[in-house]
């Protein structure tokens, strides 16, 4: 301690120093012992170090000065209060004083000091000192209008203090605000700017009241209208506090957006100006209040999109031809007005950039967009002036962004019809877009040509082919821009790009004819030294291949003459070994394209390439590249010769299935099988082996992919090397067999591995035969032990078993029936386990289906009999074996099935399940002549009071529904008027089965009368509301266009059943205790998943503002809800963040309820469990909210991070969220693999 306060006497005394450098060496060590951590001063040394710094801000030499208000920084957090509070006085009375360069170094000195202040959230009562300290001299000091220089500074640093510590402030927001409105009318321009901005800052943080007394002397003040530019500045000043503020502005719009459009008809350019920039502002930051207006102010913008009085547009055809002679006359006639006054280009600027705040926040109004404001943009692409070319067309390609369909996940079927019509309007106003830009592409200036480039690349993504007929008129253009050497290379880059669109989307026969002009520019872009331009020539190379020889199509095209000159380009491309990463994959891509398309040209160049691939094959950065170029030219239909290749390339991709890069297995692993596939005589047994010893590794439930794609190789080598497949039965072979009894086995693995056994089976092998199969598949289970014994395996491994053994017996037909028997053997015989009673029944069930299995007299009966067994999973085995089995024998089985449903009353639940299965498997037309049977059967059923039965019933009648729709469906719709509330529930839960992800026939029928189903959302009865939810929700995520047009109808009754009823809510005494139990929260759970599966494929059709009042409501119910609803904030914050912002405050408060809640300490676990659960959720929605950019400018969010911060267990929490969050993306990236 005593040796630091040593050194820093002694750097004060050379500060004295009459030498410029030892006082400058002395503050710049001063300021290296400062930064340290561990520094700790001592009172007396404080008060001397403060002292001697802001002597030497006097200094007489500039950089001394400098390094001293450096050194207050750090100074800052080193000192006490009282210190701190010293430095900010004597700060700003040197701001008055008279010296200039004292002002501006006290002024940086200031603003070092407010940045390094530590926040008001770690409760230091400092800062807030401080900070008023300052805002009592600086009000004065901007008050005193002597010196402007001292106001413009003093607004300055008022304005970052507001930014950071708006909030520490509070007691001075209403001085703040008086001293800064007069300012307003101040006669120097830079003073109201500032004004303007420090207003910005101050409205984040100020009360209601204060923002109110702001918006009504604003208003007051436009009424009165002083001066032109005073009203300028308050216009300027409305649409700066809306750009910061936009969600307080909302509810004063209705009075101010008459006043703009008032002013925007005074003649004065840069009044418009300002007036339209309030209406853009407006119109990104309160979508919902300035919606009435919406079609005043686009009137507006188009009426002075157009607004250009001192130029004259004649016929465009003739001032192309006249421009030369015709610009000197204009000069001589019009000497009193200079182009220099001519400022109506601001006006056309700020009111196209307004509409471009419109169209990408309208969706919904897009058909408008293509009728009113899509022709008068396109006649404005012969704008004059670049800057404002370049809004119209941003404009213009965020009208074409929007009209994008939306690619979400759904089938590209249910892409509702609506989203056709802009499409189509867009379709007929093409001619007119290209005859505006086609010129374009040929000026001098670049930022334009890169503007029209831009706005037809988005054209061509958005219609595909919709320039097919245009291409004769945009060649020039291209080539043009690509040879021409005035160019920069982004503009190159640009037009490369733009042309790879093109290509894309476009058939190839249009760009036959001008192959010939094309080419030849892009093959010199491939040699071009600048490697971006080289990386773009190659991919646009690489999709002309394709171009000049579609090999998928007869085409009359002769491509032989290019390939001299594509060739050498791309081969000199690929030689080179020091060029950049990127363009080296390019070239052996485009190389692997040409030789794909055009291999049989190459002649003699084929085998020096093809060697340079196997080159690169060894080189880590390059083999993944040029595993993909070999499995495409392996591939090819013009069988290229690659045998002198193989020998050596063979045994390098084996070994590349050792290595630990995912996407280098699976792509090797495609080529390896398309290698086999077709080059099966190229390749030796040894080779064969070498790849065959390290599959093993491949095949294991870890990875499920990597397993299927592995195993579909080795099918690919049983049909085409049926020698080889002894080799195989190894360990090979062991690792499938677990694969199969693994509980994760389903879908395309498992197809693979029912492949792979078909094959095995018919490549005849001895060690392989049926029954080694047979075998081996099903040892685990009939080893797992006697009678009694429970499953040993997972439930999904019987099932797995059951195809394969079904499989099996489909490639074996002669040796079907002794299994089959085998099997009904081991069902009868009473010492059987129930594992092998319900292996039995699914097998018998998988090869049922396919086979008809009328011979097996014993089989019904059998079946029969297990319906009475004690085990619960053999009787539903036996119920699904029924059912498949009768899938494969209608006409003996189903009417037998129909009839024990009547007369087995106990057994009905296992034998309509058995039903089920009959209507899910069957072929339409097989069903047909029993539907009507079934149907009065199950409509005897669907007021059974087992709510089991009832369901299974419902699907049955929903997946016999699909069978005959146009005749069975209005009869579902005639049971809603059913007297009793279960036959209504059935049938709406039926209508929930008919609804699938795939397109159907039903759909258009159920799209005229789902809004008749969903009138049941408010029926009377519970049960039927909740069911109705269930089938609305089933819609929304499954078919959005069935129900997009009649939200406005059913959103009132959503909302409805997210109320908390106090009628539902009932006591229950359990001995001493009273419980309560509320009978309508499974209605308000499934009301709300509704909610968040709108969210995902309705948003455009809510009003978000409404939403959010429910998802209040929910924010404060019950435990199941909340954590919906906070997953829902969560999405919202993403989705629409400027209405979460405005709601803000309303949806903190639930939030924070629940992060500071504590559990009784006498409660049972779950409750801790629980409670901890609901924190984490609440805190994932927080997360959420802090991604909203401008969110933390908001006082509560502020606050509430602040409380987040300083509570260690809420910090904890937010800190392992983060962790989370962080982590997520990289996982999920790698699944994409």
């Amino acid at each position: 301690m005593a040796s630091v306060s040593y050194h820093i006497s002694s750097l004060l005394e050379k500060m004295t120093s009459a030498d410029k450098d030892f006082r400058f060496m002395a503050t710049n060590d001063l300021m290296m012992e400062l930064q340290k951590d561990s520094i700790k001063l001592d009172e007396d040394s404080e008060k001397k170090v403060v002292k001697m710094l802001l002597k030497l801000l006097e200094d007489k030499n500039g950089e001394v000065q400098n390094l001293a208000v450096k050194c207050l920084g750090p100074l800052v957090g080193k000192v006490k209060e009282y210190q701190v509070e010293t430095i900010v006085d004597t700060l700003c009375t040197n701001m008055l004083s008279d010296k200039e360069q004292l002002r501006d170094i006290s002024s940086i000195g200031l603003k070092t000091v407010i940045s390094e202040l530590p926040p008001a959230s770690t409760g230091s009562t400092m800062t807030a000192n401080v900070c008023k300290k300052i805002t009592a001299q600086l009000t004065g000091a901007i008050g005193k209008q002597e010196d402007v220089s001292v106001q413009l500074e003093a607004l300055d640093i008022l304005s970052d203090m507001l930014s950071r510590l708006g909030g520490t402030l509070y007691s001075f927001h209403s001085s703040i605000l008086n001293c800064l409105l007069p300012q307003l009318t101040s006669p120097r321009l830079a003073v109201r700017k500032r004004a303007i901005i420090a207003l910005g800052h101050l409205v984040l943080t100020c009360s209601g009241n204060i923002f109110s007394e702001l918006t009504e002397h604003l208003l007051s003040e436009l009424k009165r209208n002083e001066s032109t530019s005073t009203t300028r500045t308050y216009i300027q000043c409305v649409a700066g506090i809306s750009r910061q503020a936009g969600h307080r502005v909302g509810e004063h719009l209705e009075k101010i957006v008459p006043l703009i459009v008032q002013y925007c008809n005074v003649e004065d350019d840069e009044l418009r100006e300002y007036c339209f920039q309030a209406f853009e502002s407006f119109v990104r930051r309160c979508p919902k209040e300035i919606d009435p207006h919406i079609p005043n102010v686009m009137g507006l913008c188009l009426k002075y999109i157009t607004f250009d009085p001192n130029y004259n547009y004649d016929n465009e055809e003739e001032e192309m031809m006249e421009t030369e002679n015709g610009e000197d006359e204009e000069q001589e006639s019009d000497d009193e007005y200079s182009d220099d006054d001519d400022i109506s280009w601001k006006v056309r600027r700020s009111a196209a950039k307004c509409l471009e705040a419109i169209v990408s926040s309208r969706h919904d109004l897009l058909q408008d967009f293509y009728k009113t404001l899509s022709p008068v943009l396109i006649s404005r692409f012969k704008e004059r002036e670049e800057n404002v070319k370049a809004d119209i067309f941003s404009a213009y390609i965020s009208l074409l962004k929007q009209t994008l369909p939306i690619q979400s996940w759904l089938h590209a079927s249910d892409a509702s019809g609506k989203d056709d019509v802009p499409l189509i309007m867009l379709q007929n106003q093409v001619p007119n877009i290209v005859k505006a830009l086609h010129k374009q592409l040929k000026e001098k200036s670049i930022k334009s040509r890169q503007g029209c480039l831009s706005l037809l690349t988005e054209l061509a993504n958005v219609l595909p082919g919709c320039l097919a007929d245009h291409i004769p008129a945009l060649v020039p253009g291209i080539v043009f821009s690509l040879a021409d050497k005035s160019s920069s290379s982004n503009m190159r880059i640009d037009t490369l790009s733009f042309l790879h669109v093109l290509l894309c989307n476009h058939q190839p026969e249009v760009f036959h004819p001008h192959i010939k002009s094309l080419l030849p520019p892009v093959v010199t872009c491939i040699g071009d030294p600048f490697y971006k331009i080289t990386s773009e020539a190659l991919l646009v190379t690489q999709q002309l291949v394709k171009v000049i020889r579609p090999l998928d199509k007869s085409c009359s095209f002769d491509a032989k003459p290019y390939v001299k000159d594509l060739f050498p380009a791309t081969l000199k491309r690929l030689k080179a070994a020091d060029i950049d990463q990127e363009v080296k994959e390019r070239a052996i891509s485009c190389m692997g394209q040409i030789i794909y398309n055009l291999g049989d040209h190459l002649s003699t160049d084929l085998q020096p390439t093809l060697k340079i691939f196997l080159e690169r094959l060894k080189n880590e950065i390059t083999r993944l590249t040029t595993v993909k170029a070999l499995t495409l030219i392996a591939s090819s239909p013009l069988k290229i010769d690659l045998r002198p290749i193989l020998g050596e390339g063979f045994p390098i991709l084996a070994s590349f299935l050792r290595k630990n890069q995912r996407a280098l297995k699976l792509s090797t692993l495609t080529a390896l099988d398309i290698l086999v596939k077709n080059y099966s005589d190229s390749l030796k047994p040894a080779m064969i082996e070498s790849v065959l010893t390290e599959l093993p590794a491949l095949i294991t439930e870890n990875d499920m992919h990597v397993s299927q794609v592995a195993i579909v190789f080795l099918t690919t080598l049983a049909k085409v090397y049926p020698s080889c497949i002894s080799k195989i039965s190894g360990s090979a072979l062991a690792e499938v067999f677990q694969l199969v009894h693994s509980p994760l086995l389903q879908g395309g693995a498992l197809n693979a591995i029912v492949d792979f056994f078909q094959a095995l089976v018919l490549a005849k092998a001895a060690t392989m035969c049926y029954s080694e199969l047979m075998k081996q598949l099903t040892a685990p289970v009939y080893s797992s032990g006697l009678a009694g014994a429970s499953l040993t395996l997972h439930k999904q491994a019987y099932y797995s078993v059951a195809k394969c053994v079904a499989a099996l017996s489909s490639a074996c037909p002669k040796e079907a029936p002794v299994t089959v028997n085998q099997f009904i053997q081991d069902v009868k015989n009473p010492k059987s386990s129930s594992a092998v009673k319900v292996l039995a029944f699914l097998s018998l069930a998988e090869i049922g289906r396919t086979m008809n299995l009328s011979a097996q007299r014993e089989l019904k009966t059998v079946i029969l009999e297990a319906f009475t067994s004690t085990s619960e999973e053999v009787k539903s085995a036996a119920s699904y074996a029924l059912g498949n089995v009768s899938v494969g024998n209608l006409k003996e089985y189903l009417p037998f099935m129909l009839k024990e449903i009547v007369t087995q009353p106990k057994r009905q639940y296992l034998l309509l399940h058995s039903l089920k299965e009959v209507i899910s498997s069957s072929p339409a037309n097989g069903l047909k002549p029993y539907v009507e049977d079934i149907w009065a059967l199950l409509f005897k059923h669907c007021e059974c009071t087992e709510e089991g039965t009832r369901n299974v019933v419902a699907e049955c009648l929903g997946k016999l529904t699909l069978v005959n729709p146009s005749e069975l469906l209005p009869r579902l719709k005639k049971q809603l008027s059913s007297g009793s509330p279960h036959a209504r529930g059935t049938v709406v839960t039926a209508i929930k089965f008919t609804i699938a992800d795939q397109p159907q026939p039903v759909d258009a029928l159920l799209k005229g009368c789902i809004g008749d189903f969903l009138k049941t959302l408010q029926d009377p009865d519970l049960n039927v509301r909740r069911v109705a939810l269930a089938m609305f929700n089933s819609a929304a995520h499954n078919k959005p266009s069935l129900i997009r047009d009649l939200l406005s109808a059913v959103l009132p009754s959503l909302y409805n059943e997210t109320k908390v009823r106090r009628e539902l809510i009932r006591e229950v005494e359990m001995g001493p205790f009273k419980h309560t139990v509320d009978d309508g929260l499974d209605v308000r759970k499934a009301a709300f998943e509704c909610m968040y599966t709108l969210l995902e494929s309705c948003l455009d059709r809510l009003d978000i503002y409404e939403y959010l009042n429910h998802v209040e409501d929910g924010l404060k119910d019950h435990y199941d809800i909340r954590m919906l609803t906070f997953i829902m904030l969560a999405r919202l914050s993403t989705l629409c963040p400027n209405a979460v912002l405005q709601r803000l405050e309303r949806l903190i408060e639930p939030l924070r309820a629940t992060c500071s809640t504590k559990v009784k300490a006498g409660s049972v676990k779950q409750e801790f469990e629980k409670q901890d659960e609901l924190k984490r959720s609440a805190m994932r929605a927080v997360a959420a909210l802090l991604t909203i950019p401008e969110v933390e400018k908001s006082p509560a969010m502020a606050e509430f991070s602040s409380q987040i911060r300083s509570n260690p267990e809420m910090a904890s929490l937010f800190e392992s969220i983060q962790k989370d969050s962080a982590s997520l993306p990289t996982s999920e990236s790698m699944d994409m693999s």
